[in-house]
């Protein structure tokens, strides 16, 4: 694949991707020669039941751990020969990780947990606070940003979670089971958020086991045993 800046170009690509995982027990395959492409753009969503390779899959395609086999290509560049502190800049530059346990700081501000963003992409702290707003303005939060966070709704730590992966705007927003611990309503919230931002420009890879939340127009990407397997588009 060349490294092309086209916006034909698909942001990822995963290439007869495997990964082993070995222990006492033996070797573990958790993905078996998965192809795939993500394009720019897009809104995808992962779906699986329980231990089927799901959040492996998310983890190779946000360069949190390398394939055992395959390549992985992100926005035009083949990562296989990126070593750790590599793939990290890649990440801090270019993806934002949400994920089902929220993971902010419970008693400091929205707008803290948001700034703590850029702990990894450090911008001067007036560009910082204005990006940490405007993040937190896009996903209905504007209101909320002097809330410490043990205060607010489960729905509302997911969103302020959304706005700390977009302060710094990503090329591709990856969630792993963003509504797994929210109700109905909250996780429609969160689905919401994540579709307006999709429509804003942002590309949005989800994995999920509910595949309810697959709406008119999602791309659907089904994993069963490390395997893709047929499912609707």
């Amino acid at each position: 694949m060349p490294a092309a800046d086209s916006a034909a170009t698909p942001l990822l690509a995963l290439r007869s991707v495997t990964k082993r995982f070995e222990s006492a027990a033996g070797a573990t395959l958790a993905l078996r020669n998965v192809t795939l492409e993500i394009a720019r753009g897009s809104f995808s969503l992962l779906t699986g039941p329980s231990g089927s390779g799901k959040t492996t899959l998310l983890h190779i395609a946000t360069l949190l751990e390398p394939p055992s086999e395959g390549e992985v290509w992100f926005d035009g560049e083949n990562t296989a020969g990126l070593d750790d502190r590599a793939r990290a800049a890649r990440r801090a530059a270019k993806i934002g990780m949400i994920f089902q346990r929220f993971h902010l700081l419970p008693h400091r501000s929205a707008l803290d947990n948001v700034l703590f963003r850029f702990r990894y992409a450090p911008r001067p702290r007036a560009e910082e606070n204005a990006l940490a707003r405007a993040a937190l303005a896009r996903v209905g939060l504007a209101h909320r940003a002097r809330q410490r966070a043990r205060l607010l709704s489960g729905g509302e730590m997911q969103r302020a979670a959304i706005a700390r992966a977009i302060a710094w705007p990503p090329l591709l927003l990856a969630a792993d089971e963003p509504t797994g611990n929210l109700d109905r309503a909250a996780a429609e919230g969160v689905m919401d958020c994540l579709h307006d931002l999709n429509r804003q420009g942002v590309t949005v890879l989800l994995a999920t086991h509910n595949e309810a939340l697959i709406r008119p127009g999602d791309r659907h990407i089904r994993l069963e045993d490390g395997q893709l397997r047929p499912a609707a588009t």
